[in-house]
């Protein structure tokens, strides 16, 4: 006969299974949305702006040799509108409030999870050195509420996929290297321009670094209304963060080799500015 804890475990086992499935089915979406995305970059208007700057470049050519004020107006023309062709590519969007509603769907079913569980530690992210064969990043959630000075202490505990995981992917392809041959001063440097003009995910970005705390400053980023929802999960919020902040603390355990909590993380009252506060443990 099942005893009632491991009849609950059971519970939690399952859907956590669940969540990792759903996960699943949203890279799935995402890699068939980039696909998409190819596609519409391979359009036709493209060989028609490369056909136009060809037609162009013959209507200057012929004006030099006849001498021909038309021909050159024509080639003018033509290389303009080739060009406009050419360079200006169609980008396909998704609204905001459906990617939003997605991945806050998500996220309830890993604050479910960890209430269930009745676990009240902080999030810990984990340096890559403490992974033991999971390549892409994990974060540690203890079951009680204690001061963690190194994660092989931690005791009892769960880790989950961090939910900024694929954000913090991105940065690094787009950067073309990876956060774990890098420093804080690298990521203090870099991360402001991928930001906005990279990425163009915010209007502003700062970071800065004293001692063990590292205090980041992001305004009018697209991820504003995820943050407000996620701010309504407070075992997500308080412990994990929201997939933005997250990104960042992936990005500073990589950086740094060492474990990283989320201290504090808020939203300004017009909802514009995200301020999250992070500390490097020591070990």
């Amino acid at each position: 006969m099942q005893t009632e804890p491991e009849t609950k475990t059971q519970t939690l086992i399952k859907s956590v299974q669940q969540l990792e499935k759903e996960k699943e089915n949203l890279r799935l979406e995402k890699e068939r949305m980039r696909i998409e995305l190819w596609k519409q970059k391979r359009r036709p208007s493209g060989i028609a702006g490369y056909a136009l700057l060809l037609l162009g470049a013959a209507a200057l050519a012929s004006s030099v040799v006849y001498e021909s004020s038309v021909l050159a107006f024509i080639g003018l023309g033509l290389t303009f509108w080739g060009a406009l062709l050419s360079f200006i590519r169609p980008v396909g969007y998704v609204r905001s409030s459906l990617l939003d509603s997605t991945a806050v769907f998500s996220l309830m079913t890993v604050d479910q999870v960890i209430e269930d569980l009745n676990y009240t530690g902080k999030g810990v992210y984990l340096p890559p050195r403490h992974l033991k064969g999971l390549k892409e990043g994990a974060v540690f959630i203890p079951s009680k509420k204690d001061i963690i000075t190194s994660v092989e202490k931690a005791g009892e505990g769960i880790r989950l996929s961090p939910s900024g995981l694929g954000l913090v992917n991105l940065f690094e392809k787009e950067l073309g290297t990876s956060f774990a041959k890098v420093d804080l001063d690298y990521l203090r440097n870099h991360l402001p321009k991928l930001f906005i003009e990279g990425l163009e995910i915010a209007e502003g970005f700062e970071m800065s670094v004293r001692s063990s705390i590292v205090h980041v400053r992001i305004t009018g980023s697209i991820y504003n209304d995820l943050c407000r929802e996620v701010r309504k999960l407070p075992n997500v919020c308080g412990s994990i963060g929201c997939p933005l902040c997250s990104s960042i603390a992936c990005a500073l355990t990589r950086a740094t080799g060492k474990p990283v909590t989320i201290e504090k993380n808020q939203l300004s009252q017009d909802g514009k500015t995200i301020e999250a506060y992070y500390r490097i443990l020591e070990e």
